[in-house]
């Protein structure tokens, strides 16, 4: 028994030996030094490309003097008495919103040496180049790859397509080009395919069918066309497909209900036709149908609502109907609904009131008549967007003591009355109320919305004075044009406040000083009001301004020079006014009219919805016109007309590539014409009528190849109008009208030089005077030389000596003629 004790005694000893003796194995050396290299290069990328001081959270823990398996963002696995590492959460180290920050995926390389790697998430970085594929042919292990919202540009490389293990793959949000490889559905473990937001053309193959596993399919907002292919019927085990934002076309399969695990369809803003397909009432596990802004037709199914899961309705922006004379009692509780567009008419559906988890109701652009129920008001919803619609009366005041309430919109309806004093106690961050009947003042509680982002009140009869906002608020976006607000300009809006529409009402006085501090303003619209005073100098302060309509105000003075160091400026409207003095030459180096971007709009994501956001009214090819919000960015627009300026036109106005419009009429412009006008090439209206301008119209003027608007009437030009394909178009004689001495074939006017004949040279004049001799000396001579023959035959006695035999003889012969003659002749 002692030595049976002894024996275990030994043992114990030497677990207890191996415990403390034995090296504890962390990270692997290699692996440790690939993560610090690629430490390294990450921080010299941004070194060497960035302006700002970025805060790289996380890598800070990373050096050589403590194990990268205790790093964060760093996960490993152990391995029998060693460790290696698996997992990589490198999301956010560079913040996306900092544009001038550059990291190259070359920064990738040292971690293509970790083979052991089953999890890389890259997400939400600034990675700009082409997706390394021969490195990520290393991670033969690789499981999870999420590269989302980087800037990847060309092709997805084939070599990711060889990662048999891969089970979820997410390259959204990035640049990627090209059609969809059949490569990729040789994954045949793939779970997840998430390649949104990219740049990805063609149809969707037909080989997709082999993803046997895939569970998640998302292509959304990428250039797909053609038909969704009938093999996705093979993908069983599908529980989300999001196609939306493409261009596909075709029916949606018949059969798409033999995907009985689907719970999001989402085939929303396509090109898709036909009806929505019975076999959908297959599918018990739906909760989310979006099916919106396609070219669906026929009636709107109502066993749609018997699907109990069914959460999410979006049928909007089709050509479907919706039968509202059926008594309806849904299975379902919805929490969104949307019928824009969808002929839904009479009263709002009294069946909507037993949906008390609705949170959105769309039900725009029908043909709704009645009021705004009560029952409405008192279901807390988050989200109501009825606009386009008949409604009348008065709102409920319930509806602005909702809590949930974050986007009203109601515009373009018969709504009138008053708002309630209480509209201030929602949290509302949208609201538009435009085109409507309501007024009296708006409540002062409005200030009090502290999300308010978006408001706009404009086309009503609201009068007084606006509510001001303290310096906290976050609104963005005031649009209370066309309405009959009076007193000062407001300039109370907070320092958030990036757009700001006050035209078309009766505010007086001089422009407030304190706008100046709205250091965010893009767009001023303050046209047709009574707003007198001389030309603000501060308007130069606002940095960021692109467009300033200060149309009919009766602004008098100088036109700052300080205003062409708006590099931002893109539409100046400054008509009808009575402003004075020369033109600053410096217009000429506004760079946003020099180089028109073609971009779109760049309003925050929230504005990006079909909401009715007003156009801007300018005078565009000779009448007033509203130019969408949405596509304004590709517009440069200069309007300085009905003033009082003289001076000449200077010549550096030329440099304004990207104009679209110009119009100088109705000043006391003189001398010529700038020859740079010609190089306008994107010019579209051209007005410089009803000014003293002289000399001729510049020959440069036939390069304007998109002009189709053209005024130089009621001027002093003179001479030829310049000739081109798209200039002898323009021949409406009013367009050249009351010049002092204009012609061309647009007015069908000739020229001085086209009524005199060419001058002719000294050689053709003496060839032509030696051709005149020799006629005249052939007329004159030949008759003279006939008469002195004839005198000189009769002195000799030709006609009377001839003998009688000679006589005979020759009446002989001209009988035999005559004869010979009747002969032939018979």
């Amino acid at each position: 028994m002692a030595d049976f004790n002894f024996f275990l005694a030994r043992i114990l000893v030497v677990l207890i030996f191996n415990i403390f003796h034995t090296p504890c194995f962390g990270c692997p050396p290699d692996q440790k030094a690939a993560l610090l290299e690629f430490k390294s290069l990450v921080v010299g990328d941004l070194a060497d490309n960035s302006s700002a001081e970025v805060l790289l959270g996380g890598l800070e823990t990373w050096n050589s003097s403590s194990d990268c398996c205790g790093w964060e963002m760093v996960r490993c696995r152990s391995r029998s008495l060693s460790q290696e590492v698996t997992g990589l959460y490198l999301s956010s180290l560079v913040p996306y919103v900092v544009l001038d920050c550059v990291v190259t995926s070359n920064v990738l390389t040292p971690l293509f040496r970790i083979r052991s790697l089953t999890l890389l998430d890259l997400s939400y970085n600034s990675m700009q180049g082409e997706i390394p594929g021969t490195g990520f042919a290393n991670l033969t292990k690789l499981v999870y790859l999420d590269m989302k919202n980087n800037r990847m540009n060309r092709s997805i490389p084939a070599q990711l397509f060889n990662l048999r293990h891969l089970e979820f793959l997410d390259l959204s949000t990035n640049a990627i080009q090209g059609t969809l490889s059949s490569n990729i559905f040789g994954l045949k473990n793939l779970k997840q395919l998430i390649l949104d937001e990219n740049f990805i053309r063609g149809e969707i193959p037909a080989e997709i069918g082999n993803l046997t596993k895939l569970q998640k399919l998302s292509l959304r907002q990428n250039q797909l066309s053609g038909g969704i292919p009938l093999s996705v019927l093979q993908l069983r085990e599908l529980v989300t497909m999001d196609l939306q934002k493409n261009m596909l076309s075709g029916e949606i399969p018949n059969d798409i209900g033999t995907l009985v695990n689907i719970t999001t369809l989402d085939l929303s803003r396509n090109s898709l036709k036909g009806g929505i397909s019975q076999s959908i009432r297959n599918m018990n596990k739906l909760e989310t149908l979006q099916l919106e802004n396609n070219l669906l037709s026929g009636e709107i199914p109502i066993w749609l609502l018997d699907h109990r899961q069914m959460k999410k309705l979006l049928l909007g922006g089709n050509e479907l109907t919706w039968n509202n004379n059926i008594s309806i009692v849904p299975n379902c509780r919805l929490t969104e609904l949307s019928l824009r567009s969808c002929n839904v008419r009479g009263q709002i559906p009294v069946w909507l009131s037993n949906q008390t988890d609705l949170t959105f109701l769309d039900l725009s652009e029908n043909e709704l008549e009645g009021t705004f129920p009560q029952w409405l008001a008192e279901l807390n919803l988050g989200t109501v967007i009825l606009q386009d619609n008949k409604l009348t009366a008065s709102l409920p005041p319930q509806l602005f003591e909702s809590q949930n309430l974050s986007v009203l919109i109601l515009s373009r309806n018969n709504f009138y009355g008053e708002l309630p004093p209480s509209m201030g106690k929602s949290p509302v961050m949208i609201l538009m109320l435009s085109g409507n009947n309501f007024s009296g003042t708006v409540p002062k509680s409005i200030s009090n919305s502290y999300r308010l982002l978006l408001v706009d009140l404009s086309n009503n009869s609201f009068s007084g004075a606006f509510p001001t906002f303290g310096s906290d608020s976050l609104l963005a976006y005031v649009d209370i044009s066309s309405n009959k607000f009076s007193g000062e300009v407001p300039s109370a809006f907070g320092v958030n406040t990036f757009m700001l529409s006050l035209s078309q009402n009766e505010f007086s006085g001089q422009l407030p000083q304190n706008l100046s501090n709205l250091i965010m303003l893009e767009h001023l619209d303050l046209h047709d009001n009574n707003i007198t005073g001389e030309f603000p100098s501060f308007l130069s302060q606002f940095s960021s301004l692109e467009v300033l309509n200060l149309r009919n105000i009766s602004l008098k003075g100088s036109i700052n020079d300080d205003l062409s160091n708006l590099s931002s400026l893109r539409i100046l409207d400054l008509s009808n006014n009575k402003l004075t003095g020369k033109i600053p030459s410096g217009f000429g180096n506004l760079a946003r009219m020099i180089d028109t971007p073609t971009t779109l709009s760049t309003l925050p994501q929230f504005f990006n919805f079909p909401v009715g956001i007003k156009d801007l009214i300018l005078n565009w090819k000779n009448s007033k016109q509203g130019l969408s919000n949405k596509n304004l960015e590709i517009y440069s627009f200069l309007d300085l007309s009905d003033n009082q300026l003289s001076g000449e036109i200077p010549s550096s106005l030329g440099n304004l590539k990207g104009l679209k419009s110009l119009n100088l009429s109705y000043n006391e412009l003189r001398g010529n014409i700038p020859v740079p006008f010609g190089e306008l090439e994107n010019l579209e209206t051209l007005d410089l009528s009803h000014n003293s301008l002289s000399g001729k119209i510049p020959q440069t003027f036939a390069n304007l190849q998109q002009l189709n608007k053209l005024d130089l009437s009621n001027n002093k030009l003179f001479g030829r109008i310049p000739e081109s394909s798209q200039l002898n178009r323009q021949n409406e004689p009013d367009i050249y009208a009351n010049n002092s001495g204009l012609c061309g074939v647009q007015i069908q006017v000739l020229c001085p030089e086209d009524l005199q004949p060419p001058p002719d040279s000294e050689e053709k004049k003496k060839e032509e005077k030696g051709s005149l001799f020799s006629w005249k000396a052939t007329l004159i001579g030949y008759p003279v030389g006939f008469i002195a023959a004839t005198s000189i035959m009769y002195v000799i006695g030709y006609f009377n000596s001839v003998p009688q035999s000679s006589r005979l003889k020759r009446k002989s012969v001209s009988s035999k003629r005559f004869q010979d003659f009747r002969c032939c002749r018979y």
